[in-house]
């Protein structure tokens, strides 16, 4: 561990420090968690297991009151998991904020969403620290795992949790350590995903490490909060960048009648210097669309231009539109007719295959679009049996998921496939649909060729 206690004019002989250290060893010392949502509930469970006693907060008070009672929110998380942690004594859900002074550490797991002018919204991580600025009490580890700019820890967070008087690497301690979740994702889980943990001094970092040193099977210590908030980014970036390039390779490609999925599959046999990266209808999740925009946006205060970052966005925003495009060519080159008037069946409204989570879905933007060209929309998806609000598509709230028969099949113009479930029925769709639009190749993988399916 980190022994250079230094910063802060703290020494090593610091009490309230040592108290918190020995408590994560003996693993009694009680894991606040703000947020019990994708990222929140797995992260208690996780804690639970490894033998803290976990109290997890969350302002929905049906979601408490759900997970009290053993049940889980999140189709990919066993409820059986929750229900043991909270039989043994070792998790516990509650509304109530002020029991903060109860948790000798905690975790900030809250979303950090854009604007509508693309830039970052702090709103849900401000108003977090300030409730935990009033609970706040000497000897608390508080860390972020919310995905943000590098600086958000220091200049925001900081500032908040200290107006009480008390003092960062002296009376509290704070770390960013971002979350590191891929939901439905079934070779890593929370405890098998290397954690990177950034502390705001040595005692700090010290302190976090040996916490999330416990949870996980290996820490990645790095020099300060900033750098583990671009750690982050950078991961995210990585990936919009290069499934830019895919999505822009394959408009290319089709142009010249070649198949980039095929290209793709022959290109990652490849052993060395290749990564493959698929195209879609769009970027969903809560990370891969959004987190870029977080560094442009810190960019611009150095007057720099993150050229490359906004062109993937570019590109990658423009994917929904070019989908439509394709459906309504089809439609007009098969079926002789246009999108006004027809009827269309999206297949999927969760981000990615075999999840529940429908947050940034393209999905949910193909369907307005659809609609905005005059045609009726329905959807099926065998994880999401309701669009859930949201801020940007609030008027498909309320929405449920059509049932998937040769009958209701051969009723629609078309079908899109926007997210390839495995547990749909590829065969009986395409057995059944007068037009296929196929944005994930979903019918290639399940050997199905028809003159009706339509790559977009």
């Amino acid at each position: 561990m980190l022994q250079n206690h230094s910063e802060h004019g703290v020494g090593p002989d610091n009490e309230v420090f040592e108290k918190l250290r020995q408590a994560i060893e003996a693993r009694t010392a009680r894991v606040g968690i703000i947020g019990l949502g994708y990222v929140g509930l797995p992260l208690a469970v996780t804690a639970a297991n490894a033998g803290f006693p976990v109290l997890g907060f969350d302002i929905d008070a049906r979601r408490v009151e759900r997970i009290n009672a053993g049940e889980t929110m999140i189709k990919h998380i066993d409820g059986a998991l929750i229900k043991g942690a909270i039989d043994k004594g070792l998790f516990e859900a509650t509304a109530d904020f002020s029991r903060l002074k109860e948790a000798d550490a905690i975790l900030i797991c809250v979303p950090t969403p854009l604007t509508r002018h693309r830039e970052p919204d702090l709103s849900f991580v401000t108003a977090t620290a300030k409730v935990v600025a009033e609970n706040l009490r000497p000897g608390q580890l508080v860390a972020l795992e919310s995905t943000t700019y590098p600086g958000t820890t220091d200049e925001v967070l900081r500032p908040v949790l200290e107006q009480g008087g008390l003092k960062s690497g002296r009376d509290f301690f704070l770390a960013f350590s971002p979350e590191r979740e891929d939901p439905g994702n079934p070779d890593f889980g929370t405890s098998t995903i290397p954690k990177v943990v950034g502390g705001d001094g040595p005692l700090a970092m010290e302190l976090a490490d040996a916490l999330y040193g416990a949870l996980v099977t290996r820490t990645v210590p790095v020099s300060s909060t900033a750098t583990a908030e671009a750690v982050k980014l950078t991961e995210n970036i990585f990936r919009a960048v290069n499934i830019a390039l895919v999505n822009e390779l394959k408009v290319v490609y089709e142009a010249m009648g070649i198949d980039v999925w095929e290209v793709i599959d022959a290109a990652k046999t490849k052993p060395f210097g290749f990564m493959p990266f698929y195209p879609g209808p769009g970027l969903g999740g809560h990370c891969i669309p959004i987190d870029p925009f977080y560094l442009t946006w810190k960019a611009r205060e150095y007057e720099i231009s993150t050229r490359f970052v906004e062109l993937a966005g570019e590109i990658n925003t423009a994917m929904p539109r070019r989908v439509v495009d394709r459906l309504a060519r089809a439609m007009d080159e098969q079926l002789k007719r246009g999108l006004n008037g027809a009827r269309v069946l999206v297949l999927g409204i969760a981000y990615k295959k075999n999840v529940d989570d429908m947050r940034e879905s393209p999905s949910l933007r193909l369907i307005e679009m659809i609609e905005e060209r005059g045609a009726e929309t329905a959807y099926h998806d065998p994880h999401i049996a309701e669009i859930s609000m949201t801020r940007e598509h609030a008027a498909l709230a309320g929405r449920r998921s059509v049932e998937l028969s040769a009958e209701a099949l051969a009723g629609y113009d078309a079908v899109l496939i926007a997210t390839d479930h495995d547990a749909v029925d590829y065969k009986l769709v395409v057995d059944n649909a007068k037009l296929v639009i196929d944005t994930r190749n979903a019918c290639v993988r399940h050997a199905l060729k028809s003159e009706r399916i339509v790559k977009a």
